[in-house]
């Protein structure tokens, strides 16, 4: 039995634990030599790079819909701090150091979170997918990963079958942040936007981008520990050359979670071998 953390013991000491730790987290990104993405272009840059659409709400959480509308207005205020974001040759695209002062006119509303391992509804909650379609997107550029957080538990089914597993992105303000470096001698940008059902997202470019990338799972296994199921997806991705044709492949990462709803009949489940952490 793992032990309880003091604000799960004290829990009145949680808002100040979450103020010391933003305090942390910001002051660490002020001191670490990145040039973090700011800048709001007015106009697109001419090059697609890459797109996607999500669909915003999820029928299937099993809570009230009210929470999947509250959702869609959360994503709505992050994302004008990221539309049209312009990412220069080396900088960094920090999620937070965009998103922290969405709020500060207009304020969230209560979404689903996960909180020490439950589902919750919460301030500002469904951020994540937000940057699950920029984690999305990103992994089809050739922009460098810096920092990116797996779902410790997935608690209902995707929206969509046609990602790959284990492509999403965890965030949560003074925990855990999503970060690309831009290692390249092109200009990015990223543009979100919305319609009645999706969202959308885009990756621009200034110059034309010389790969096409498409990403994939080898194969995803469930394997069950004690009571709980683990789902372990191997990600890997698939680069064309535009002018030759030529293409290679290489893992990325493997990534790993737990499953809180009943899989779909006829999944194989084989017995431990999970990693901790």
């Amino acid at each position: 039995m793992s032990r309880k953390r003091l604000t799960q013991i004290f829990p009145f000491l949680l808002p100040l634990r979450r103020w010391q730790r933003k305090k942390f987290f910001y002051y660490k990104m002020r001191k670490d030599g990145c040039r973090y993405a700011k800048r709001i272009a007015d106009r697109s840059l001419p090059c697609m790079v890459f797109e996607t659409l999500i669909p915003m709400l999820n029928e299937n959480s099993g809570f009230d819909m009210q929470y999947q509308i509250n959702k869609v207005h959360n994503l709505r205020l992050a994302a004008r701090t990221i539309d049209r974001v312009v990412i220069e040759p080396g900088e960094t695209f920090s999620f937070w150091q965009l998103v922290r002062w969405a709020d500060r006119e207009e304020k969230y509303r209560d979404g689903l979170n996960l909180v020490d391992g439950k589902i919750v509804a919460s301030y500002g909650g469904g951020l994540c997918m937000l940057s699950d379609t920029l984690f999305w997107m990103f992994l089809h550029t050739p922009l460098t990963i810096v920092e990116r957080h797996g779902h410790a538990v997935k608690s209902f089914p995707s929206t969509s079958e046609d990602f790959p597993s284990g492509t999403d992105a965890a965030v949560g303000e003074g925990w855990l942040d999503l970060k690309v470096r831009n290692e390249t001698e092109n200009t990015f940008q990223i543009e979100v936007s919305f319609d009645d059902k999706y969202m959308h997202g885009r990756i621009l470019s200034k110059e034309a981008v010389g790969f096409a990338y498409s990403v994939f799972n080898p194969s995803v296994s469930y394997r069950k520990q004690g009571k709980k199921v683990y789902q372990i997806a191997p990600v890997c991705r698939r680069e064309t050359d535009r002018d030759t044709g030529m293409q290679t492949e290489r893992a990325l990462y493997v990534n790993q979670c737990e499953i809180a709803y009943k899989l779909p009949e006829g999944i194989k489940l084989e017995e431990g071998g999970v990693q901790n952490g």
